[in-house]
């Protein structure tokens, strides 16, 4: 059947000229993953010449993380070769029996199977609400470090995971999932419309019922941490306070108090756990569900570099009294290239990103992998086309599960 469809392993990166609609996703995730003992290795991103002058100085400070130059040389080859080859778009509708349908979201694709949910992580990159681009091995790293981080974090809540059968792939069980995204946030930074520093310049004191103190500058660390949760639009994340949450109905005051807190203490761990790797976690995103027994549950990605902020923990003071951008180890300096190069919100065509910011993130990817994890990547096989190769996996999981 696979033979017949046209176009299952797309010969080129995705069309970041296209915009998105975002959907409300279902349910994810709660999982267990074998420890790895292996030997770290850093890597760092190059820089294109193109580039500004705190650019440069971020990547002088990168540079001094590589541990082993030919495993960056491996690497960088690696991701050049695979950029043709990205996991853009999937259809395993038409290739696993048994798959109903699917939702197309930002990064996943989701299909529905009985008692299951498939969830596939492909290499798309979004942000200010539509793709921007695809990225090399970036499924694979999300899908990973999600897994590590839900093992990790079990001590906090529980989650839905049933098994990863592929390293792009990860299968849940079905939950009702709540309308709300969950953000923590450290620090005042950020570039989009919805980032608090934006809201904050605007002259904004009063947020998602936090009261922020006059006097902040960009990047500045918050006296506490904060949440500011917002509800999910049809094409946008809206901003709304605890208390609108449950007059609207969207979520009762019991289930957003265990998320909230749940979200809060996941967030306090996941920073203890980043500086001791030597980075600093600023922000992130979580979403929770709640199963049939009425048990609230982690679910989506979690601390990936998609869902979070990162920077360099070392030389953030440095950098911070100097008004110097952190050195970030997500998708923020390609953010601030649209940002740059178009108006990303309202142009119709976008450009594309060049090939070698593309690279560079990918690269950083794959470092906060292995930094978080203090385990290597494993680069996956070219031998068979990565979408024939998760229609099989997930064909012979599903089989095992019935």
């Amino acid at each position: 059947m696979a033979e017949s469809i046209p176009n299952l392993n797309p010969t080129k990166t995705f069309n970041p000229r296209i915009s998105f609609t975002n959907h409300t996703l279902p349910s994810i995730y709660s999982f267990k993953i074998k420890s790895k003992s292996k030997k770290f290795v850093s890597i760092s991103a190059s820089v294109s010449s193109s580039q500004n002058q705190s650019h440069n100085q971020q990547r002088l400070s990168l540079d001094s993380l590589i541990g082993n130059s030919s495993r960056k040389d491996e690497l960088i080859g690696s991701i050049r070769n695979s950029l043709p080859h990205c996991l853009s778009e999937t259809n395993l509708h038409l290739t696993v029996p048994g798959l109903k349908f699917k939702i197309r979201g930002k990064v996943r694709d989701i299909y529905e199977s009985e008692d299951y949910l498939v969830l596939v992580t492909t290499d798309r990159l979004s942000a200010f609400d539509r793709i921007l681009a695809s990225i090399a091995f970036k499924g694979q790293v999300l899908n990973e470090t999600s897994l590590w981080w839900f093992e990790k974090t079990r001590h906090i809540t529980s989650n839905a995971v049933i098994s990863s059968p592929d390293k792009n792939v990860t299968i849940v069980k079905k939950c009702s999932v709540f309308p709300i995204e969950f953000v923590v946030r450290s620090y005042v930074t950020g570039s989009t419309d919805t980032s608090l520093w934006t809201i904050y310049n605007k002259g904004v004191r009063k947020y998602c019922g936090n009261v922020l103190p006059d006097g902040l500058v960009k990047n500045q660390k918050l006296p506490t941490n904060i949440l500011t949760p917002t509800t999910k639009a049809a094409d946008h994340d809206v901003p709304v306070t605890p208390d609108e949450i449950v007059q609207r109905g969207l979520m009762t005051q019991a289930d957003y108090d265990e998320a909230s807190r749940k979200a809060l203490s996941l967030f306090e761990y996941g920073q203890s756990v980043a500086l001791e790797h030597g980075l600093i976690l600023v922000d992130t995103k979580y979403e929770f569900g709640k199963a049939d027994d009425g048990s609230v549950l982690l679910i989506d990605e979690v601390h990936t570099p998609d869902s979070s902020r990162y920077w360099i923990a070392h030389s953030y003071e440095e950098r911070f009294h100097n008004s110097i951008e952190p050195e970030n180890v997500d998708k923020e300096f390609l953010r601030l290239w649209f940002k740059d190069h178009c108006n990303p919100y309202e142009d119709e065509v976008l450009p594309d990103a060049p090939e070698d910011l593309v690279c560079e993130l990918a690269l950083r990817y794959i470092f906060l992998y292995e930094k978080i994890t203090n385990s290597k990547f494993e680069m996956p096989s070219m031998e068979e086309p990565i979408h024939d190769r998760i229609s099989r996996n997930v064909a012979r999981a599903l089989s095992s599960l019935e």
